[in-house]
């Protein structure tokens, strides 16, 4: 039997229930995969409190990684044993085993285990088309990431330092401070301390960054609007504290003849093409050690009550997986 996290219910983390069931053969397209390492996101969390609704019942995370052990009739670019991750679709990677689509699916390369295969796929495909997509960077900009201790954060500031941006990271305590400072960030400020916005200016000379990237959302949403250049683009991709709520348009884009977005995966990787040249792209930085992961946490299935517990608490500082 398969072991499977669901939602009955949205809610607290007691609502994740741990349930065996019976898996039904592969459809055509898709694959049976025996998870090795299953991701954990902060995005889980909203499905799981509902403010990002489900159709319930319903399982519950995004991305994870193992061994093929069945194949659909028409799949072709798969085998049986083969070593693969994904990120997206449907939900359901709180399990130790699953059906899935072979649309998102991608083949881990040899020299990347299955522990980091499974955090790589949302945050660093995240990463990919944050910098490369929706603002591509050019060498030398000075840019501003929200977070950038966190999971997405040490990725992206990685990254970001190996395409030769300047990198201004915020964080929301002072032991954050060195682990950002580690992942490449040039200057990094305590915004529950300092006045963010402020400080950024300082570090730009009062010109203002070209492009702000804010996983963050209510809380440092005006600042982010105040430290951005003319014509500057505000990309808004997350909700940690909290979700935007109306935006003046008068008042806050206007008058910079700022640029306002809002991305999410499924715009950028919406096609098989897309997904591999994301992860052909995030592959490539991992082989070539411009972009290093170690993993935070690691956590049993058992333990994913827990495992919420710690994400929503923001003591999970760096990637983290659940071990079937």
């Amino acid at each position: 039997m398969t072991r499977v996290v669901r939602l009955e219910k949205t809610g607290n983390p007691e609502v994740l229930k741990l349930q065996k069931v019976k898996l039904e053969k592969p459809g055509p397209e898709e694959v049976l995969i025996e998870h090795k390492a299953i991701g954990l996101n902060y995005i889980d969390t909203y499905h799981r409190s509902g403010l990002y609704p489900l159709k319930l019942p319903s399982g519950i995370g995004g991305e994870g990684s193992g061994i093929i052990k069945e194949i659909g009739t028409q799949v072709k670019d798969f085998s049986v044993g083969d070593n693969v991750c994904y990120s997206g679709g449907i939900l359901g990677s709180y399990s130790t085993e699953r059906n899935y689509s072979i649309k998102n699916l991608v083949k881990i390369p040899k020299g990347i285990d299955f522990e980091i295969a499974a955090t790589l796929m949302t945050k660093g495909l995240t990463t990919f088309y944050l910098l490369h997509k929706t603002y591509p960077v050019s060498s030398s900009e000075i840019i501003l990431f929200h977070a950038a201790a966190g999971g997405v954060g040490q990725i992206f500031c990685q990254w970001a330092k190996s395409l030769g941006c300047k990198v201004i990271g915020t964080v929301g305590s002072d032991d954050k401070v060195a682990t950002a400072k580690k992942n490449g960030c040039d200057f990094v400020i305590n915004y529950s301390k300092e006045n963010f916005a402020k400080k950024v200016l300082e570090i730009t000379k009062g010109k203002g960054v070209p492009v702000v990237y804010d996983g963050v959302g209510k809380n440092t949403f005006e600042g982010s609007i105040e430290c951005l250049k003319i014509r500057g683009m505000m990309v808004s991709f997350g909700n940690a504290s909290g979700p935007l709520g109306n935006i003046d348009v008068k008042k806050m884009i206007q008058p910079k003849g700022l640029f306002f977005t809002r991305p999410a995966m499924g715009q950028y990787l919406g096609t098989k093409d897309e997904i591999k040249e994301g992860a052909d792209k995030l592959f490539e930085k991992i082989m070539s050690g411009q972009v290093k992961i170690k993993i935070f946490n690691k956590y049993k299935l058992d333990d994913v009550v827990q495992a919420h517990k710690d994400l929503e608490a923001r003591k999970i500082i760096g990637p983290a997986i659940l071990k079937p």
